[in-house]
C-alpha cells in the first residue's frame, strides 16, 4: 500500500513537472520579448530593483517555510533570464573571436625547442618540469617569480613555467596573487612528481646540522621530517636549487639543504637522506604559459579569474551555472585583491572545452559584466 501511495505521489510530481516546464518556456519566451524590446530601446538588461521587487512579492505570497526556497529558485530563474538575454543581444562575444582565432594559428603539435622562463637556478624543480614538457628547452632562470612574469610579457622568453600548487602544502600564493597583475595565458600545465633531498657538504653528517635552507614549500612538504630533528634553524630561499648553491659556498660546515637530487652533482655536495617529504605521493602542478592565446589539440582543462558582487549567494549562482551545463570544477581559488576592503579575486579551474559554444556564449556573458574577468587558457595537462 505504500509503495502503491508512493508510484501516484510520484505521478503527481511528475504533472507538476511538465506544468513547470511549460511556464519555464512561456517565462522564456517573454524573458526574449523584453530582450528585443529593451535593445530597440537602449536599455540594459539587469533591473535590480524589478528583481527586487519580484522577490519581495514572491516572498509574501508564499511565506514561511518556503519563502527562502522559493528565493533561491527565483534567482536562479533571474541568472537564466538574463543569460538568455545577454546572449540574444550581445550575438558573438569577443572571447568566441579570440578563442577562434587561435585554434585556427596554433600548430597541431605542441613545440619541441623554445626559449622558456623559470625562476631559481641550475637544478631547480621548475628546470625539471621545462625539461618535461620541451624536448630541447633553452632555459633562462630569473630571481624572482614576478621575473618570469615579465619576462614573458616583454618577450624575453616565448614561455614561463611556475609552479602553482602541491598536493601536500597546497597552492603557491605568491604567483596567484602575480596572476592578477598580467595578462597571459596558460597554454599547458604539469604534475610532477617531487622527491626532496637533504644534502650537505662532504663529511656532514645529520648529527652536525644547526641550520636547514630550502624554499618555504619544500619545507612545508617536510615537516616531519624537520620536526624530527629538533631546533634545527629554519631559513627560508627563493628557490630550492639556490638553497643548495647556498650550501656549496658557505665556510660553515654546520649548514644543509633541502633540493632537488640535481643539485647533489650540480653544486658538489653529499646525500645525507634521500625522500624526505611527508608523502610519497608528492607532486607539484606546473604552468606553462605565454603571451599569445595558444589552444593544443585535446585541450580540456580551462583556467578563469572572476570577481563577484559581495552579495549573498553571489558564488553560489556563478557555480551553479557551470553545474547546470554538466561541468566539473576542480579547484576554486581566492585572493585578496590589493587595496580593496575584504574583497576577493576567484580562480576557477574547469574540466571544460572551447568547442562548448553553450559554455563560451556563458563565458562572453562574463566577459562582458561589470565584474572583472580574464579567461586565462584552454589546454592538456601533461603526468
Amino acid at each position: 500500500m505504500a509503495d502503491m501511495d508512493l508510484e501516484n505521489i510520484r505521478k503527481d510530481i511528475d504533472s507538476i513537472d511538465s506544468e513547470i516546464t511549460a511556464l519555464f518556456k512561456k517565462r522564456m519566451d517573454k524573458s526574449l520579448e523584453v530582450a528585443k524590446y529593451k535593445k530597440a530601446n537602449g536599455i540594459p538588461v539587469l533591473s535590480d530593483k524589478r528583481e527586487k521587487d519580484i522577490l519581495h512579492r514572491v516572498s509574501e505570497e508564499i511565506g514561511e517555510p518556503l519563502d527562502g526556497y522559493a528565493r533561491l529558485l527565483f534567482n536562479t530563474i533571474f541568472d537564466v533570464s538574463r543569460s538568455y538575454q545577454n546572449n540574444y543581444l550581445a550575438g558573438r562575444s569577443r572571447l568566441s573571436a579570440l578563442i577562434d582565432e587561435a585554434l585556427s594559428q596554433t600548430p597541431d603539435l605542441f613545440p619541441k625547442k623554445a626559449v622558456v622562463g623559470c625562476q631559481g637556478i641550475a637544478g631547480a624543480y621548475s628546470q625539471a618540469a621545462a625539461e618535461k614538457l620541451f624536448a630541447v628547452p633553452s632555459v633562462m632562470y630569473f630571481n624572482s617569480f614576478e621575473g618570469v612574469f615579465n619576462a614573458v610579457e616583454k618577450g624575453l622568453c616565448q614561455y614561463g613555467i611556475l609552479p602553482i600548487e602541491n598536493s601536500s602544502y597546497g597552492s603557491v600564493g605568491a604567483v596567484y596573487d602575480l596572476m592578477q597583475n598580467y595578462n597571459f595565458y596558460i597554454i599547458k600545465s604539469l604534475r610532477l612528481r617531487v622527491s626532496h633531498n637533504l644534502m650537505a657538504k662532504a663529511g656532514t653528517k645529520i648529527s652536525d646540522i644547526r641550520e636547514i635552507f630550502s624554499h618555504e614549500q619544500a619545507i612545508g612538504q617536510c615537516g616531519d621530517f624537520i620536526r624530527e630533528l629538533n631546533g634545527i634553524k629554519i631559513t627560508v630561499c627563493d628557490n630550492t636549487a639556490v638553497a643548495a648553491k647556498m650550501v656549496a659556498e658557505s665556510d660553515r660546515t654546520d649548514v644543509a639543504a633541502i633540493s632537488s637530487k640535481e643539485c647533489i652533482e650540480l653544486y658538489g655536495l653529499e646525500l645525507l637522506k634521500r625522500n624526505i617529504q611527508t608523502s610519497d605521493n608528492n607532486y607539484t602542478r606546473f604552468i606553462c604559459f605565454s603571451k599569445k592565446l595558444e589552444i593544443y589539440p585535446g585541450a580540456n582543462k580551462m583556467t578563469l579569474i572572476l570577481s563577484l558582487p559581495n552579495i549573498p549567494s553571489s558564488l553560489y549562482h556563478t557555480i551553479a551555472k557551470f553545474a547546470a551545463m554538466g561541468i566539473n570544477l576542480t579547484k576554486l581559488e581566492s585572493r585578496p585583491i590589493p587595496g580593496s576592503d575584504f574583497e576577493f579575486m576567484f580562480y576557477f579551474d574547469l574540466e571544460a572545452s572551447v568547442y562548448s559554444r553553450e559554455l563560451l556564449d556563458l563565458l562572453g556573458e562574463m566577459q562582458e559584466g561589470p565584474e572583472i574577468f580574464s579567461f586565462l587558457g584552454c589546454y592538456m595537462e601533461a603526468i
